[in-house]
């Protein structure tokens, strides 16, 4: 029998996502829809984890629930051919998580670089809360409980990803073969692996205020493109610029297309010739900065446009994911009773356990 290829990845409710989001997982995600090449696409929203250092604010988390789905909406998810959920209304998720916790140890947990990162970022010292701890147990449960055979994330997701194969493995190893080991799908264009903020930082965030949203206006995108970093040192048209740690090419990496410069930027043939002209002096920040404007503003166009539709519209966004939940849960339901079996917990389905003790008293 022909083995299925299930896709799983989401996103944490926590604001209206961006272009870091659209280059590093959403445009591939529709790709990924559109391409015929899988039998079930799950994308869910993971309001669950988002509440492990949001608990305080659970409005938040709430009124970013249908934001995040717009923005599913507009990049071109299609509910008809991928399945939108919210990770909450899918109790199996939090049944198969507590009978991982038992899987992996607490030192392992604590190698994880990605958690120790994230720990790091948020300032928690010694007050971590135990949900967020365990962020890596829960997300092996989101990805066992659909089956998924490829994840498509960040590079800076690979231990996550790996520590679900090692729960998934010794998961099997103790109850026979259940569940299904996933496979990461890194981005293919390196430019994607991580989009820095606006103003030249490591990862863009809301808080810094270096976030080109997808929902943001014409002026919007603008305003923030003429603000970028570039090269500190490219202080003269004529002088030399440099192309690394200069967001405004990094972007270019990402979003810029051969047939964009016959569109805006006719004197040039590729991207390759725009920067080694930069490198040699003599083409100004501006203008680079105005190609760069003009091709954000096609790609994201459309992408305004069909938000807005769905935002007129946010009775039929919630049936969405209501049938999406529906579809998600009936999913998990499944493999929660082949997990049961396999643990064999399920005492009313399978009566062998009763059957036995009475045999043994009557005897």
């Amino acid at each position: 029998m022909k083995k299925e290829k299930i896709i799983l990845t989401g996103d944490r409710p926590t604001g209206k996502l961006h272009i870091g989001h659209y280059v590093g997982s959403l445009r591939r995600r529709v790709e990924l829809q559109n391409s015929g090449l899988y039998d079930r696409i799950f994308v869910f929203e993971a309001d669950g984890q988002a509440l492990t250092d949001n608990i305080d604010n659970p409005a938040k988390v709430r009124s970013n629930v249908i934001e995040v789905a717009l923005d599913y909406l507009a990049v071109g998810l299609d509910p008809t051919k991928t399945t939108l959920f919210i990770q909450s209304q899918i109790p199996e998720l939090c049944e198969l998580t507590f009978y991982f916790m038992d899987l992996v140890s607490v030192a392992r947990l604590q190698r994880n670089p990605t958690v120790k990162t994230e720990i790091g970022m948020r300032g928690f010292g010694e007050s971590i809360p135990v949900g967020f701890f365990t962020y890596p147990v829960s997300q092996a449960a989101d990805i066992a409980a659909f089956r998924a055979t490829h994840v498509p994330a960040g590079e800076d997701q690979e231990p996550m990803i790996e520590q679900c194969r090692e729960i998934v493995r010794r998961f099997n190893h103790i109850y026979g073969e259940t569940l299904t080991e996933p496979e990461i799908m890194l981005p293919d264009n390196s430019a994607c692996l991580r989009l820095p903020g606006t103003d030249g930082k490591a990862k863009m965030s809301k808080s810094l205020g270096n976030c080109i949203y997808l929902a943001d206006t014409a002026d919007e995108v603008e305003r923030k493109v003429k603000s970028m970093y570039t090269d500190p040192g490219h202080l003269r048209v004529s002088d030399p610029g440099k192309i690394e740690g200069n967001c405004v090419f990094t972007y270019l990496d990402a979003f810029c297309c051969p047939d964009h410069f016959g569109r805006y930027l006719p004197d040039y043939a590729s991207l390759d010739e725009l920067k080694v002209h930069y490198m040699r002096g003599g083409l100004g920040d501006m203008k680079v900065k105005k190609f760069l404007g003009a091709v954000m503003q096609e790609m994201l166009e459309p992408i305004r446009k069909r938000r807005a539709e769905w935002e007129s519209d946010i009775p039929s966004v919630v049936e969405i994911l209501r049938k999406g939940c529906e579809e998600a849960r009936e999913v998990a339901a499944d493999t929660m009773d082949d997990v049961r079996r396999a643990m064999k917990i399920n005492y009313f389905d399978d009566t062998s356990l009763m059957d036995e003790r009475a045999a043994g008293k009557e005897d």
